[in-house]
C-alpha cells in the first residue's frame, strides 16, 4: 500500500500529484490493469454443463428446421452482438 503524508506547507495539488507519480512508479495500476479482466479456466462441471446446453440447443434447432416450424435463417445472427 501506498502512503504519503503531507509535508509543512505543500499544497493538496502537489501532494496529490507526488501521490500518482509514487503509485505510477510502484507498478500497481499496471498489474491491476493486467489482471482487471482475468477469468480462470472453467471448472470441469462447468465446462460439461455447457457443453450439454450447447448440444441440446443444437438438437432443439435441428428439430424445429426439420420439422419446418423454423428456418435457418431464424437462427442466424444478424450484425454484431452487444455487451
Amino acid at each position: 500500500m501506498i502512503e504519503v503524508k503531507r509535508k509543512k506547507g505543500e499544497s493538496f495539488e502537489s501532494l496529490l500529484r507526488r501521490f500518482s507519480r509514487r503509485v505510477q512508479d510502484s507498478g500497481k495500476m499496471i498489474q491491476a490493469r493486467k489482471i482487471r479482466f482475468h477469468s480462470g479456466f472453467p471448472s470441469k462441471n462447468a465446462t460439461k454443463a455447457t457443453a450439454i446446453r450447447r448440444e441440446e440447443l443444437r438438437e432443439k434447432r435441428e428439430y424445429l428446421i426439420k420439422s419446418g416450424q423454423a428456418t435457418e435463417e431464424d437462427f442466424r445472427r444478424r450484425g454484431r452482438r452487444r455487451r
